[in-house]
Formats: structure tokens, sequence, C-alpha cells
């Protein structure tokens, strides 16, 4: 990871943090239920419909792992990186976030329902149809990502940064975007209220208004 992306992080998790928990450790911890697995690495492995059994990571950096059809509901993940993992069939419903990044992640339909999210970077990863609907999200910062078709339904949003991502059919019922700047993503087709009461003071590009223009009936004349 260049010194770019090191800066837009929110993990304090050392480079040079020390491997200490393979597969057959990271079993033994979901075992237990509720238990602490900190100041570590986890290189190259691959979880399949595990249960983590509400566990907490504490500085940890998750590097080049696979989870298909894991349980991560109820975890809580303080200081962790994830770098180019995939995630398939993942929840991580109700879940804490409390400074995670993911960078070169892959995490399409992601479950993140109900979760709690304080310092949480998007980095060069697919996030698209994630559900992070019903979520407390307090600075989120999204960077050359997708979150296509993504669902931010009934989201309480502060301090939410988008650059440069793939936003298409973002569904924002009921999540307001007042102060959101999404001028730099692609942002079309997004599912609102009837009344579009979502958009109210969101900033967006020339090209984006005259799209979301068409929403209220409006024809912009040429000049």
């Amino acid at each position: 990871m260049d010194r770019s992306s090191r800066a837009r992080c929110f993990a304090r998790v050392p480079n040079s943090i020390g491997e200490h928990v393979g597969f057959d450790q990271l079993l033994d911890a979901f075992a237990e239920g509720e238990a602490l697995v900190a100041n570590t690495s986890v290189h190259g492995v691959e979880l399949a419909c595990e249960d983590a059994g509400e566990a907490t990571f504490d500085t940890v950096l998750f590097r080049s792992c696979q989870f298909d059809g894991v349980d991560f509901s109820g975890c809580t993940f303080r200081d962790v990186r994830f770098e180019s993992c995939r995630f398939t069939r993942v929840s991580m419903e109700r879940a804490w976030l409390n400074r995670c990044d993911f960078i070169s992640c892959s995490a399409p339909g992601l479950n993140l329902l109900s979760s709690r999210l304080a310092g949480v970077l998007i980095a060069d990863s697919d996030f698209s149809l994630a559900n992070l609907s019903e979520t407390s999200i307090d600075q989120l910062r999204v960077t050359s990502s997708r979150l296509r078709e993504a669902a931010l339904q009934s989201v309480r949003l502060k301090r939410c940064e988008l650059k440069q991502s793939d936003l298409v059919r973002l569904d924002v019922f009921r999540t307001p975007l007042k102060g959101i700047d999404v001028s730099s993503c692609e942002f079309s087709a997004p599912v609102l209220s009837s009344d579009y009461r979502e958009l109210r003071g969101a900033r967006v590009s020339p090209s984006q208004a005259l799209e979301l223009a068409s929403l209220l009936g409006v024809e912009v004349a040429d000049e």
C-alpha cells in the first residue's frame, strides 16, 4: 500500500504487525463465542460457512483472505484493515466497525444491516448490492469503488465523502443527502421517495443536475 493510501486510512494497524493467527486458531476462537482476536495479521485464510460467534477483532490486518458464507453478525471490528479480501454471502449485520478499512476488496452483497460504522474507508473495492440500510454512519469515505445498486435506506449519515465511485441506482430511500457531494461520481437513477426529498441539499455536477431534473418533469431548454 502506497503512502497516499495509508494517509486515507482510518485503521491504526502497522504494516509490520506479525502473523500470529491462522485457520485453526480462528476456528477455535469462533467456537469460544465472544472471543477476542487482537494484535495480529491473518494472511490467505479461506473461511466458509463459519459463525464468528460475535467475536471482537482489535488491531487486525486481514490480507488476501476469502470469506464465503461467514456470519460476522454482532461482531466488533476495531482498528481492522482488510486488504485484497473477498466476501461472498457474508453477513456483518448489527456489527460495529470502528476505524476500519477495506482496500481492494470484493464484497458484492455484503450485509451490514443495522450496523454502526465510525471511521470506515472503502477504496478501490466492489460493494455493489451491499446492504447498509438502517445503519448509523459517522465518517464514511468511499473512493474509486462500486456501490452500484447498494441499499442505504433509512441511514443516519454524518460526514460522508464520496469520490469517483459508481453510485448508479443507489437506494437512498429516507436517507437525506444534504451536504453530500456526489459530483465526481457516477450518480444516476437513484431510488428515492415520491417527493425526492433525499436530494435536497446534495451537491451534484451540472450534467447530473440535468438528468435529475427529468425526475421532476422539468425540461431544460437549449441556449
